[in-house]
């Protein structure tokens, strides 16, 4: 059954993506039936999907199980590219990390998740692990906080009924009520935190990175282990800093993004 009205969505490219997506850490290797059941189709499309797949040098076939391949990076890849995302924040992260001594990390807002697309980490013992491409729930974290309280109303509401494609069950579940009070509050000071609302061990202090025009495009956090690193001192020490560097990035966001695009001619 289609999942779009649109008449020019494309039912074989959803599926596709949807087998691309039934593997994770807990599934890196799938029988057929497996990889159908998880991405919920039947049988013989998941095998035309998986055998495509593996032509393209996006999956390959061990035995009776499937893999995807490192080729598979080049999709995110494309997006991080596109973007120029890494060059433009990564000597303003490099510096961030080397004043709080903090990993620090950039995200944007994918539906009702946040998904990490820099980071300059700082080797700790933490209990999650963090890449580029990694997504959370975006109220639990101090940089969904920063990315929801931008929304208009509106868009807010549709973000929040969206399901969260991350995996992960945060400790902190704020009714609505509760959430929008620390959204106007958010709102009303420019930054946001987290205290192991996400997970044990985990607290960090996030705020936005906003184009000349004062969008938010993304949001830039500390983040820190609580056992070392106490609300304070993030907020105290870390944060001016911070919001130092945001404002850096969104200069060199709007730069690159108003930049001059060559053309060649024939």
């Amino acid at each position: 059954m289609r999942r779009d009205a649109n008449p020019d969505f494309i039912e074989s490219i959803a599926r596709g993506l949807d087998v691309i997506r039934s593997f994770d850490a807990a599934h890196p290797a799938m029988s057929l039936s497996e990889v159908a059941a998880r991405a919920d189709l039947p049988r013989p499309t998941a095998r035309r999907i998986l055998t495509t797949l593996e032509l393209l040098g996006y999956a390959h076939r061990v035995e009776d199980a499937f893999m995807l391949t490192p080729r598979v990076l080049e999709l995110g890849s494309a997006y991080i590219g596109s973007m120029n995302i890494w060059q433009i924040v990564r000597p303003h992260l490099v510096e961030l990390v080397a004043q709080t001594k903090e990993s620090c990390s950039i995200a944007q807002l994918d539906g009702s998740d946040i998904v990490y697309v820099a980071r300059v980490a700082v080797p700790k013992l933490v209990t999650l692990s963090v890449t580029i491409g990694t997504r959370f729930p975006a109220f639990a974290t101090s940089l969904g906080k920063i990315l929801l309280a931008a929304l208009p109303p509106d868009e807010l509401d549709t973000v929040l009924a969206t399901p969260s494609r991350s995996g992960v069950t945060p400790r902190w579940h704020p009714d609505r009520r509760e959430l929008d009070s620390v959204l106007r509050d958010i709102r009303d000071r420019g930054w946001a935190v987290t205290d192991e609302q996400l997970a044990l061990g985990i607290r960090s202090v996030a705020t936005a990175v906003t184009d000349d025009a004062g969008r938010t495009v993304a949001a830039v956090n500390v983040n820190a282990s609580s056992a070392e690193t106490s609300m304070s001192t993030l907020v105290d020490h870390h944060l001016p800093p911070l919001r130092e560097a945001a404002v850096a990035i969104g200069h060199d966001w709007t730069a690159w993004h108003a930049r001059p695009f060559l053309t060649s001619q024939a």
